[in-house]
């Protein structure tokens, strides 16, 4: 398709769910730029609308759905105007998503977004849905072929970033845990892990382009490893020792952890490489052995203890946050209030906490009863945020009066904007992941500047910056 034919084409995206979604996002739109598309914010413009989709709990699926049902009008008021549906979503259900919304022009698996731009031509030529998405896996296996769920990791395009200055670097994708809860592995296939020394090429790439804060992605990060071709091994903390060398690489950050692979050598390159955030996110799930052998975490609370001890001990000024689902099956009362001890002695700086939601393709959803009300449901969400609240609010009190380096993100949301004069109310995150909200001029954007703390919430510092003058960070 030639460039006049699209050139006045207006794309709409919307993306629900993790940051891996957002970096996905951010390739597909790319692409669809250099096809010609240009990106609208107003959904009623749109020659083409893209909905990247979330499966780890129903609320985001009825949410796509929702949304389908909203623009199925402006479909018939507009006959070309195409959809897709792309993401873990559309690799889960692909056959009732056309089903519940036949407008549907292009349904398009986690592992096959390299294929929108010629899908969505495709569906234009033949005027039928097209699907691409990746070969069915099942729990526990390895044996398909994972090309089938290839790689999308295309060069960057600097003006789909959100950020001028952060940006995600995808080190791996997929998982093999398989938590019995979990649709991940399904439909992200099976864990690889992309070669050190193109991830690294990437980072400086993104660096040449203004960049001073990564983070790097994986569904389980700290399980990384990769093999070069004189076949030395790369673990993360390999990693992060290479890209730690890099000019102009200000900040390095990494989500999501397991537990289980949090070693020594890793605690140690966080404790030893100024520029990695002192900052982890490591998912608990659950306070109580028997509800985590349900899961199939493949760890007790005894190991996470000790875990978290060793980092206390490595990194005595690291923050650590969690995930925690409550009302899993089974969960009883005792099962629960373990999970209320654990969220106790360990201190989070923040959890993230979700009721139990079935997910068809799980294994828990054949194995077990959903058997918690969900009005139980809600109170223990309730109780174990009541406690992380005031929790984080105890620890934030501490920094009061505290100088600590904060990386500018932008305005604050709730704020009014930066006044003519180019003052206004900012927010920006510190090398421990702690929220700021500060005033300041527009040009400590992207910037890093000290902020003492001078009031606390649970979630929020607020804070003044010591100096207009913009302080490097750590060497």
């Amino acid at each position: 398709m030639s460039d006049a034919k699209v050139a006045k084409k207006k794309l709409y995206i919307e993306t629900v769910g993790c940051q891996m979604n957002l970096l996905d996002s951010e390739l597909v739109v790319g692409k669809l730029r250099n096809e010609g598309y240009e990106l609208t914010d107003e959904i009623g413009k749109a020659d083409t609308i893209l909905y990247n989709t979330c499966s780890v709990r129903q609320h985001a699926e009825d949410k796509i759905y929702s949304a389908l049902g909203r623009i199925r009008q402006l479909k018939e008021l507009k006959p070309d105007l195409q959809i897709g549906v792309l993401g873990c979503m559309a690799q889960k259900d692909q056959k009732q998503i056309l089903r519940r919304a036949p407008h549907v022009d292009i349904v398009v698996g986690p592992g096959q977004l390299a294929k929108v731009p010629e899908l969505l031509v495709q569906a234009q030529e033949q005027s039928k849905p097209q699907l691409a998405i990746s070969l069915a896996r099942t729990a526990g296996s390895n044996d398909l072929v994972t090309s089938s769920f290839a790689e999308y990791d295309p060069i960057r395009e600097p003006a789909m970033r959100p950020s001028s200055f952060q940006a995600f670097v995808r080190i791996m994708m997929g998982c093999d845990k398989f938590c019995t809860y979990c649709i991940v592995p399904s439909v992200r296939g099976p864990e690889q892990s992309r070669p050190a020394s193109i991830i690294v090429e990437e980072a400086r790439t993104l660096v040449d382009q203004g960049v001073k804060e990564i983070t790097l992605l994986g569904q389980t990060v700290n399980s990384y490893k990769s093999v070069d071709s004189a076949g030395r091994t790369y673990r993360l903390s390999d990693l992060l020792e290479q890209l730690h060398e890099i000019p102009g690489l200000l900040r390095i950050k990494f989500i999501t952890n397991f537990p289980n692979d949090m070693t020594d050598d890793l605690l140690q390159a966080v404790r030893d490489l100024p520029r990695v955030s002192r900052y982890l996110h490591i998912p608990a799930q659950s306070g109580c052995d028997t509800v985590l052998k349900r899961m199939k975490r493949n760890y007790s609370v005894a190991l996470y203890d000790d875990m978290l001890a060793r980092i206390r001990e490595t990194i005595p000024d690291a923050s650590v946050s969690s995930d925690f689902i409550v009302g899993f099956p089974g969960e009883s009362e005792e099962s629960f209030e373990k999970s209320m001890q654990l969220v106790d002695r360990s201190r989070f700086k923040n959890s993230f906490i979700f009721k139990y939601s079935p997910r068809q393709g799980t294994k828990a959803d054949t194995l077990f009863i959903d058997d918690v009300p969900e009005e139980v449901k809600k109170r223990r969400n309730n109780d174990l945020l009541t406690l992380q609240t005031q929790i984080s609010q105890e620890d934030n009190q501490r920094l009061l009066g505290k100088s600590l380096e904060v990386l500018v993100e932008g305005p604050s949301k709730s704020s009014k904007g930066i006044s003519a004069g180019g003052v206004g109310q900012l927010t920006g995150r510190s090398a421990c992941d702690r929220n700021f909200v500060f005033d300041g001029p527009e040009r400590l954007i992207g910037e890093f500047v000290q902020v003492v703390a001078e009031e606390a919430t649970g979630v929020t510092l607020f804070g003044r910056v010591v100096t207009q003058d913009l302080v490097p960070p750590r060497a």
